[in-house]
């Protein structure tokens, strides 16, 4: 078996969420690594170490929220590409997350086709 070229890190704090964000870009490509956070401290660490070449970020999380990670995210690592993923989407998040350096937002549950265009998009 081959190792997997691409890697991608998914930080939700929950773990159905990133059960489905892990099967579904599996689904997109087999080549990608997923590597899961459960919280933005652990998520900012783990891209630290990976260089994941694209995030995916809920808000509203323990010890660092989406928005703090992808701010430390961006101040070390401006060319990041992260998408913030959320169930409590509004326009004030979206403007942080988009001001941040968000590539992206999307609205929890996400459609498949969306969700592709991103992955093939980024990768």
């Amino acid at each position: 078996m081959s190792e997997k070229t691409k890697k991608v890190l998914v930080c939700d704090d929950s773990l159905l969420i990133r059960m489905q964000l892990k099967d579904f870009i599996s689904k997109v490509d087999a080549d990608i690594e997923v590597i899961e956070a459960t919280n933005g401290q652990e998520a900012y660490q783990l891209f630290e170490e990976n260089q994941p070449a694209l995030v995916f970020l809920d808000i509203v999380m323990p010890e660092l929220n989406g928005i703090e990670c992808l701010r430390k995210i961006k101040s070390n690592f401006e060319d990041a590409k992260v998408v913030i993923l959320s169930s409590v989407g509004n326009k004030d998040m979206l403007k942080d997350a988009l001001k941040a350096g968000a590539e992206n937002f999307l609205q929890k549950p996400w459609e498949e086709d969306s969700m592709k265009k991103i992955i093939e998009t980024y990768l």
